[in-house]
């Protein structure tokens, strides 16, 4: 069976489910959009507290593992990632955040035309409904809702007076003029229901004629016709099957699966594929290197005063949340993966926010799993911009095989002080007067963790990711400076035609927060490149990716 189209998208996720609305929007555009997972139809995607019971569900997640991480103590680290419309979108923790304006000006700076701060805000802002309203930072009418929080407690106000005594800035607004600050983390929710890419993006396009949707479609290599991509060969239901692009094919699969599928198609590290078997291409060495991410070292603390732990550990008020969320979509069935938000410096000398503090009212072994028998909150504490840096590689021709995810957590000794700092200022908050009178004690990792080389052991053994892969498809104008570099500013794959990749993967240096509002403002900012590039004919788009090699 074969679909022939102008645009074939691989991968509704975050960033997929975007171009597919934009590039749709003009009806004289056909587009495919695949995806290896089914429909957003399980209620619990729907929920914002939802997470909890999609995440690690083979059915809605990848459940991929890295490989085990000596760095991080020989363990092997989850790295949830979307399998269904919505992508990540539809199971992260719905909080939104931008990064600072110096992540994007740095991209520019290596060369990146076109993304500096500056460039990128107005693609920030045509997404956006923000709940708060329109300014100089922020857009209503969007297709995606982002509000405030529907649940406050306690426990977080003294977290943020504590986070204030301790000379850490008060910021309502991390995404407006300066991220610094302490504040309440603001969602990608609206009245009380999650609000994901699949939702805001294609449910309003999915009645258009110009718009064909396939899931439980595992897409197995780009098919060339020469130096260009021509089409995607994709498994569904049982039966190998192709569908053909005449204008482009679009990769939306993620840090890992559009390295995979690239790899998968013969273009990458020369060496790697021919030790899998798999016909070399183009040898392009950057795909699947510079993998990057965020690792979170979680701080939880007993207290005195009553938490969320209590809440959802007995029954009566179990059953009160049920009844809170079915009437009026309050209450704990609301909350996004944390509260509480402090972006600010591991020491004196950085030269800007350097941490990110993710506060919750509860606690758990780790994330997903279930609440902890007493009352306690969690701070967890994570690098901004980490040095270290892994890889994605194929471990077989089988597309079906997953890759191996080397994360290589702390492997830059330059990550080192960053970490015990970030470790130190948790404790420092923790110990402040508006906090210290409702701690009972550090539960984790624990008092006995004093010196600089215990902090960072403490980080190798009480760490997890906050799953923001991303890197492994750097963006870099020019192959002779930047050798790993795998598209360039327009996000066209260097070396070949009418082939572009669109997510996370392209960022040649992580975003300063989490990643799934950049990743919405890449995929704006690629449809309005694609659109403008459609004025290109088969032939100059040949000629001119041939010229950029």
């Amino acid at each position: 069976m074969e679909h022939e189209v102008d645009y074939l998208i691989v991968g509704a996720g975050s960033a997929g489910c975007v171009l597919a609305n934009r590039l749709s929007a003009d009806p004289r555009n056909s587009v495919l959009l695949l995806e290896a997972g089914g429909k957003d139809t399980n209620p619990w995607i729907h929920v914002p507290v939802g997470y909890f019971k999609t995440m690690h569900d083979p059915e809605l997640d990848w459940c991929y593992r890295t490989e085990p991480d000596d760095n991080v103590a020989g363990r092997r680290i989850d790295w949830p990632r979307g399998k269904v419309l919505g992508g990540s979108s539809s199971l992260n923790g719905l909080l939104y955040v931008r990064g600072q304006r110096e992540d994007y000006d740095r991209w520019a700076e290596l060369g990146n035309r076109g993304w500096r701060y500056a460039d990128v805000l107005p693609h920030f802002k045509k997404s956006e409904d923000q709940e708060r309203g329109a300014d100089a930072y922020h857009g209503v009418g969007g297709p995606l809702k982002v509000s405030d929080l529907r649940l406050r407690r306690p426990i977080a106000d003294h977290f943020i007076a504590a986070a204030q005594d301790i000379g850490i800035p008060l910021n309502p607004d991390y995404n407006g003029a300066a991220q610094e600050g302490v504040g309440y983390f603001q969602q990608t929710a609206y009245k009380g229901f999650r609000w994901s890419t699949a939702k805001g993006f294609l449910k309003p396009a999915r009645d258009r004629a110009n718009l064909r949707v396939e899931t439980r479609a595992q897409a197995c290599r780009v098919l060339f016709e020469g130096n260009a991509a021509v089409g995607v060969e994709y498994l569904q239901g049982g039966e190998r099957k192709t569908a053909r692009a005449r204008v482009e094919v679009i990769l939306a699969s993620g840090a890992i699966g559009s390295p995979q599928l690239l790899q998968l198609s013969g273009i990458g590290p020369a060496k790697l594929l021919q030790s899998v078997g798999v016909p070399v291409r183009l040898d392009l060495p950057g795909v699947g290197r510079n993998l990057q991410d965020h690792l979170q070292v979680r701080l939880v603390f007993r207290t005195r005063e009553r938490t969320l732990n209590d809440e959802v550990n007995h029954p009566l008020r179990k059953a009160w949340i049920g009844v809170q969320y079915a009437l009026w979509r309050t209450g704990p069935l609301t909350l996004a993966a944390s509260q509480v938000a402090i972006f600010t410096r591991s020491s004196p000398g950085a030269d800007r926010p350097d941490i990110q503090f993710h506060m919750q009212p509860l606690s758990a072994d780790k994330p997903g799993q279930g609440a902890h028998p007493f009352s306690a909150f969690t701070a967890s504490v994570c690098q901004l911009r980490p040095f270290s840096r892994g890889s994605v590689e194929l471990r077989s021709a089988d597309p079906l095989q997953y890759p191996a995810i080397r994360a290589n957590y702390l492997s830059d000794e330059r990550d080192h002080p960053v970490v015990i700092g970030g470790i130190k200022v948790a404790r420092r908050i923790a110990a402040a007067p508006s906090l210290a009178p409702h701690i009972v004690s550090e539960f984790v990792p624990g008092a006995q963790y004093q010196s600089d080389a215990e902090l960072l052991d403490a980080a190798r053994q009480f760490s997890q990711s906050i799953y923001h892969p991303a890197g492994t498809c750097k963006m870099g104008h020019d192959l002779s400076r930047d050798p790993l570099a795998v598209v360039d500013e327009r996000l066209r794959v260097h070396g070949v035609a009418r082939l572009r990749v669109v997510d996370a993967s392209i960022m040649p240096e992580l975003v300063s927060g989490n990643t799934n509002a950049p990743v919405i403002m890449i995929a704006e900012k690629a449809a309005d490149m694609i659109l403008e590039d459609r004025t290109l004919s088969p032939v100059s788009r040949f000629e001119h990716a041939e010229a950029r090699t």
